[in-house]
């Protein structure tokens, strides 16, 4: 048999050059071709297939098609007996399609055949098989019932949750991520409907599959990994609202004329309750984190209050002026991102109480008639600056308890995610060094696992080796990783997949990085690794008025941390006596400077230098103290102050190499902001590590 595999790309290039590397290896045995349609994507998509995949037969729209037209313009060009439509957010195991093509070819009453279906953390994907919307299929899944006796034959049947997950079964329908179909029973059925554009084409043609007589079968003797959702970068609430209108286009289309106990209209119905409850939902988890805050203001402003006027104050007019102030507080929160992106920084968090509370300041002095006293702002402020990010710290905290136990708590959600790298020493060597040279890494690696016992290595780039690759799920246990990063370089996608599943229910998210190091693939993020390129470029900090807001952030830090270290620093110096070291480090070209500071393991032990800081010879934040010679420093490093922290220090390791140093200079260089510095200052706090 050949075989036709088609591809539908929307703007996610980087998932599927994997995705076409991945089927290249499964298909090594067979006469193939693969098709790309690319839905007028902005990202290069097609210029990047047409350039390292030139084999690769591209079809380019000057629109977004939509899933099933673009499907039919390839299926109609395409060759091959067996088709097989495959999403570009995929992995294929290599032995995938061999599996399935001669399932076909021992079953001529088969006309379709789906596989199992990963999601990137592991677990059984369950749309992988399933039943049609029947009204008793969709009165189950909308009530719940579907959900509480999953492994009931009368109440399961929406995801057949009854059946086992390993086991090869004859179902209604597959997951349209992957499927693959005879080319005769497609030229006999017809190709995708385009009525519907992204949701709702496979399981319609599965329907008229099953209506001409053809079975499906689910086969889980192999399997695959779906990112479910990347293939389609459409918002949350748009990809809600095409998939409910999808679902009442396939009722409307093989149900209005069905005498059944329960009529069209029920499903209808049931469809639109369910669409609402689904944004309901996603509505009250966008409103939770605002809300959570609101009622904190509320709190603050009430306690200040009652501290400044006691019962006295008139509380009626409480309402509209805390109304204006908190919504100042809500906005200047947004406005740093709290509600779309970094819903837990504890740093945005203090930042934006500051700009919301010199806002309602201004406020109060020019609306007099209308404000509180200034001493209630400063007040509530004051109380706002410890809560918010509070609690957002401790909420972290208790999601990591639950994984990994009350140690470290803060410092992995607050630095990076505790990782481990899965692959040969070579390559594995060459990520850690990447991802120490990126400023905006938020891996922390804690060990390498080698593909083999062929190379005993006890560490790899001053990281250690903690076993390997048949050994994944225990070392995830003892490690208490959150992610593991697989390289593709050496590590087959057969066996990569096969690790993921035998390490299903560890909550852990699986990522891999491509050959040519560029990012890390996951689940919803893409991050990108690339070096930061030796260009001349306007340094931020290099401008006078970002000195000198630097200058007076220092002062105030240094007077703040003096005040609050001044017992510990007593505690060291005349009750432990605790040893000091001294070291002469390089603060400008030609200068050096004699630094003091405890022989403890924590950041509290630069405690001595902050009289340094006052005088201007160092920053709370710079380049790493450390003795050095002035031919060993770049001549940009030497524009950038020693400081008692800085990105350096966060991704401190042994051997780190000067071209890492520069690269984590030149980015804080270059993107130096107050929030930044604070960010940094916090998190230094919290590591425990530093």
């Amino acid at each position: 048999m050949t075989l036709s595999i088609i591809i539908v790309n929307y703007n996610v290039r980087e998932f599927l050059e994997q995705a076409i590397l991945s089927i290249q290896q499964a298909l090594r045995t067979f006469t193939h071709e693969i098709w790309v349609v690319d839905n007028a994507s902005t990202d290069g998509s097609a210029a990047f297939i047409r350039k390292k995949f030139p084999h690769v037969r591209l079809f380019e729209n000057s629109e977004n098609a939509g899933f099933a037209r673009a499907n039919n313009q390839a299926i109609a060009q395409a060759t091959g007996d067996v088709i097989c439509l495959i999403n570009p957010d995929t992995i294929v195991q290599e032995d995938t399609f061999s599996v399935l093509i001669d399932f076909l070819a021992r079953s001529p009453d088969v006309a379709m055949v789906g596989c199992k279906v990963l999601n990137a953390d592991g677990s059984l994907q369950a749309a992988c098989r399933r039943s049609f919307p029947t009204p008793w299929i969709a009165f189950t899944k909308i009530v719940g019932l579907s959900t509480l006796f999953p492994s009931s034959r009368l109440f399961g049947r929406y995801n057949l949750t009854f059946l086992d997950p390993d086991q090869i079964a004859e179902v209604e329908a597959i997951s349209g991520s992957f499927m693959m179909v005879r080319r005769s029973v497609v030229e006999q059925i017809g190709g995708l409907d385009e009525d519907f554009f992204m949701y709702g084409e496979d399981l319609d043609w599965c329907y008229r599959i099953r209506q001409a007589g053809y079975k499906i079968i689910y086969v889980p003797t192999t399997q695959i990994i779906h990112f479910k959702g990347e293939s389609s970068k459409k918002s949350p609430l748009q990809q809600r609202r095409l998939f409910y209108e999808a679902m009442h286009l396939f009722v409307l289309k093989h149900f209005k004329k069905r005498s059944a106990l329960a009529p069209s209209w029920f499903l209808i119905l049931a469809i639109y309750v369910s669409a609402a409850i689904s944004v309901a939902a996603a509505i009250v988890r966008k409103l939770i984190w605002p809300f959570i805050d609101f009622i904190i203001f509320t709190c603050s402003l009430a306690i200040a209050i009652a501290l400044r006027f006691h019962p006295e104050f008139p509380w009626a007019p409480f309402i509209l002026v805390h109304s204006v102030y908190s919504l100042v507080w809500l906005s200047s929160l947004a406005a740093h991102g709290l509600y779309t992106k970094y819903f837990l920084s504890g740093a945005k968090a203090a930042s934006g109480v500051l700009v919301g509370w010199l806002i309602n300041s201004a406020l109060t002095f020019f609306f007099k008639q209308y404000g509180f006293s200034r001493a209630v702002v400063l007040t509530a402020g004051v109380m706002n600056l410890i809560l918010l990010p509070s609690w957002r710290f401790f909420f972290k905290w208790i999601i990591h308890r639950r994984l990994t136990g009350w140690t470290n708590a803060f410092s992995s959600y607050l630095l990076h995610r505790r990782s481990l790298i899965v692959g040969d020493a070579v390559t594995s060597e060459k990520i850690i060094h990447r991802l120490r040279s990126d400023a905006n890494n938020r891996y922390q690696v804690e060990g390498v696992v080698l593909l083999d016992d062929s190379l005993l290595e006890d560490q790899i780039a001053g990281v250690p080796v903690v076993g390997f690759l048949e050994d994944l799920p225990e070392i995830i246990r003892r490690e208490r990783a959150q992610e593991v990063i697989f390289s593709t370089d050496r590590l087959s996608y057969d066996k990569m997949l096969a690790a993921v599943a035998n390490s299903m229910g560890s909550q852990i998210n699986f990522k891999m990085v491509p050959s040519d190091l560029q990012v890390v693939i996951g689940k919803s993020t893409i991050d990108y690794i690339n070096d930061i390129p030796f260009v001349d470029l306007e340094y931020r900090l290099h401008q006078g008025f970002y000195q000198k807001v630097k200058r007076l952030l220092d002062i105030v830090y240094a007077l703040i941390l003096m005040a609050v270290s001044t017992p510990l620093v007593v505690y060291h110096m005349w009750i432990r006596k605790t040893a000091v070291i001294e070291t002469v480090v390089q603060i400008e070209k030609n200068a050096s400077k004699r630094f003091r500071f405890f022989d403890i393991r924590s950041f509290w032990r630069f405690t001595p230098l902050l009289i340094h800081v006052l005088r201007g010879e160092i920053s709370m934040v710079g380049r790493e103290i450390m003795k050095t010679q002035d031919d060993e420093l770049p001549p940009v490093a030497l524009t950038l102050k020693p400081g008692l922290t800085g990105l350096e220090q966060l991704n401190k390791a042994a051997d780190m190499g000067n071209d890492e140093r520069c690269r984590l200079q030149l980015f804080y260089l270059k993107n130096y902001s107050p929030l930044l510095d604070l960010e940094i200052i916090f998190k230094t706090l919290f590591n425990r590590k530093s």
